[in-house]
């Protein structure tokens, strides 16, 4: 028989003690992270609403926005209860779960950002410092409704991210229209911050080999 092997008296007295509190320590500093994020964040300027958040993330997943009570009820329920909402299929519930994270976290599409919106429209100009007497710099700033960059003192409009400007007025960007006024506008759109999807080629990953090879048979026999 194997000898049991026993501890030293040494090595018990020498061995960390592990406490409660110590325990309770590493357990709130293991949830300092998911603590911060709020279960359901506060809706901003350019997503105000359930139908907006949806249409934003595409997928068809805007004909769902009448199942969500509330904003609240579109951030509290769980997998198991938009299934029973309807929300399928299961790729299309894990879709808006992840959306719904990562809006937590604030990492937004384009437009998110945007402060001054109306009706789903966001107003963009140019706004030009002039840094020294040859250098001038020029960037892209929302402003509210009816008002203009002149109307503001420097600093007070917000930058906006994914926008530039492209030669002296021209405002560049994803669903950057131009209009009458000069700069530019960017309205809410049907799948503006929707991932796309891959485009399987020859049945995907899995059957790609089986699939090209019957094709090569039929081509054989009709070559014959």
């Amino acid at each position: 028989m194997r000898a049991l092997r026993f501890p030293s008296a040494l090595g018990l007295l020498l061995r960390p003690q592990i406490t409660s509190s110590r325990i309770q320590a590493q357990s709130r500093w293991a949830s300092t992270k998911d603590a911060q994020l709020p279960l359901v964040p506060p809706p901003r300027p350019f997503v105000p609403n359930v139908e907006t958040f949806l249409t934003l993330i595409g997928r068809g997943l805007r004909q769902h926005a009448p199942k969500f009570p509330s904003w609240e009820a579109l951030f509290s329920l769980t997998s198991e209860q938009l299934r029973e909402l309807g929300i399928e299929p299961p790729r299309t519930r894990r879709y808006l779960l992840r959306w719904r994270q990562r809006f937590r976290e604030g990492k937004l599409g384009i437009g998110g950002d945007l402060q001054h919106v109306e009706n789903g429209t966001a107003q963009l100009r140019v706004q030009e410092i002039e840094k020294d007497p040859i250098t001038r710099v020029r960037y892209v700033v929302n402003v509210p409704p009816g008002k203009d960059v002149e109307d503001f003192q420097l600093g007070e409009l917000p930058r906006v991210t994914g926008y530039s400007v492209k030669g002296a007025r021209t405002i560049v960007g994803p669903f950057a229209l131009p209009t009458k006024e000069g700069g530019a506008q960017v309205t809410v759109t049907e799948g503006m911050w929707e991932d796309k999807r891959g485009h399987k080629i020859d049945g995907g990953e899995r059957r790609r080999a089986e699939v090209r090879f019957k094709k090569r048979i039929a081509e054989r026999r009709a070559m014959k």
